[in-house]
């Protein structure tokens, strides 16, 4: 099923052969789990969903009661950027996508979760003289930005645009991991998330900058196309955030709201 050439291992065509049969054999048991689950009432089959990166901060704490009270439902769950995020809401490969920019080309529908607040952020040993600053703080300052694809580099390149603001760019980076491993050492300033910087700021490895006009402010939704003929499964997931996000934000995000 593998033949070796030079040094790199090869699957065959029989050994793909072998797999495509594996994957319809494992897909028709699931499908008599799912029969059988469902003849006994029980919600049964795939939730699918995308992410943006910084999404998977949030999107878990709206999932995990959900699966407590389905076991029998599979999740396939999609971390990657915004562009991909969208490409697959719009091939349909999902059944919803979780974002903080919303797509302006396609019909879809979406339900606001959680605010996401975006601050200007440095390491803890970067010493900054003024107690406030104004946004020309980011005439000089730099900034190490997401690389392009990303919803927090859209949302960036925007308030700049808005305030007229001329980008310095200091360095571009593929992850808000990286970005921020990048600022707490100091590397430069960046733009981030307040959702995914919860313990380093605990930890005092990163500062915030108080700049006037912060957070910027977006919201993480949900979204899922107006033609989307939905699942049993995803229906009754729509259902349960409708249902339970506000009790989820008290729960999960009462620290978050304190942020101004």
């Amino acid at each position: 099923m593998t033949e070796v050439v030079g040094r790199k291992i090869f699957i065959t065509d029989f050994g793909k052969e072998i797999a495509d049969a594996a994957e319809k054999i494992i897909n028709q048991v699931n499908a008599i789990t799912y029969k059988t689950m469902a003849f006994r009432g029980q919600l049964s089959g795939r939730l699918k969903i995308s992410v943006v990166s910084t999404g998977k901060y949030v999107m878990p704490y709206f999932l995990s009661g959900f699966l407590k009270l389905n076991s029998g439902v599979e999740l396939i769950l999609e971390v990657t950027n915004r562009s991909k995020v969208i490409e697959s809401l719009d091939k349909n490969e999902v059944d919803f996508s979780l974002v903080s920019v919303l797509p302006d080309k396609l019909p879809i529908q979406s339900v606001a979760l959680l605010q996401n607040k975006m601050y200007t952020v440095a390491g803890i040993e970067s010493q900054f003289d003024e107690p406030i600053y104004n946004k020309k703080l980011f005439n000089q300052l730099p900034l190490i930005f997401r690389k392009k694809g990303s919803g927090t580099r859209l949302v960036v390149e925007n308030f700049m645009d808005r305030n007229g603001i001329p980008i310095q760019k200091k360095m571009e980076l593929t992850s808000n991991e990286a970005v921020k491993q990048a600022v707490i050492a100091g590397l430069g300033c960046s733009i981030m998330p307040m959702i995914g910087i919860k313990n380093e700021l605990e930890m005092k490895e990163l500062q915030i900058l108080p700049v006037k006009g912060f957070p910027i402010i977006s919201t993480w939704n949900p979204i899922y196309l107006k033609s989307k003929r939905f699942s049993p499964v995803a229906q009754a997931f729509l259902n349960y955030i409708e249902m339970e996000k506000d009790n989820m934000k008290e729960d999960r995000f009462s620290w978050y709201e304190k942020y101004e």
